[in-house]
């Protein structure tokens, strides 16, 4: 017998995602399950899908899965998006005020630092390489819990950010197990715009969290920004702040995290 399951469409910066919880563990999904849900038209439609679920060591942990139904390394906004619904449904942080969760192995912290805004300290940063030749254009990459591929342009709404993206997502040949793409603007020492290619997605979406810590921190690298403090505007027209120490080891990213709806699905 097919079951009803509470959900709640969540919006960090234009990610959206199906959060559910699953404090209980009763829900129980499978990767085709999960892209039916995330299949826009069919589905209820996003970028990934997200379940809360009991943690031993922390306030709760944060199961990610991608649009394509696979589980998925770690989301930025989807983090935030994670703890604005912990909280909305009861989750309390410690005393004071943070809530930490586990994703992937790894402990985050996060504070809701504003009305629908939510501050997630991020993972250090991994396996930073500032010139990677992708054969006649060059690209700096960074791990900042997900992989992510960099590009400077000064026409960034004329790149085909969808064709130009697939192709170095692909390039297994430099990124095993492939990457996200991020195409990188400077309007200003302490601003950026981008556009990404999202891994699991496998489209270009309208924010990604960690793809914007990865070109705040790349800008600011290879010098073409000179802030420790970067506001990055995204696809949807919102801004995302990303700051960071000198050593770029304590990075932390600070946007909005909004529910849009909430609804019952059916499943089993």
């Amino acid at each position: 017998m097919r079951r009803e399951i509470p959900f709640s469409k969540l919006s960090g910066a234009g990610n959206d995602f199906i959060v559910m919880d699953n404090r209980d563990r009763s829900i129980t999904l499978d990767a085709s399950a999960v892209r039916a849900l995330c299949t826009r038209r069919t589905g209820i439609g996003a970028d990934g899908l997200i379940l809360i679920e009991p943690s031993e060591t922390a306030a709760f942990s944060m199961l990610y899965h991608n649009a394509d139904g696979l589980p998925g390394t770690m989301c930025g906004n989807g983090g935030r998006c994670a703890v604005w619904f912990a909280q909305s449904i009861g989750v309390e942080p410690d005393t004071e005020g943070c809530f930490r969760f586990e994703a992937n192995n790894d402990l985050y912290q996060a504070w809701v630092s504003g009305p629908e805004t939510v501050r997630l300290r991020m993972r250090e940063p991994r396996d930073a390489r500032n010139e990677i030749d992708l054969g006649g254009r060059s690209c700096a990459f960074i791990d900042t819990g997900s992989p992510h591929a960099v590009i400077r342009t000064e026409e960034l709404d004329a790149v085909d950010v969808i064709e130009e993206g697939r192709a170095i997502r692909h390039r297994t040949d430099l990124f095993p197990g492939g990457t996200n793409v991020n195409f990188l603007e400077v309007t200003s020492p302490e601003s950026i715009n981008i556009r990404t290619f999202e891994r699991g997605v496998e489209d270009e979406t309208l924010a990604c969290g960690t793809g914007a810590v990865a070109a705040a921190l790349l800008s600011r690298r290879l010098g073409i920004t000179s802030a420790e403090c970067i506001s990055v505007r995204v696809k949807s027209g919102d801004i995302l702040e990303v700051a960071f120490s000198g050593d770029m080891r304590e990075v932390y990213l600070t946007g909005p995290a909004v529910i849009v709806y909430t609804g019952v699905v059916k499943a089993g």
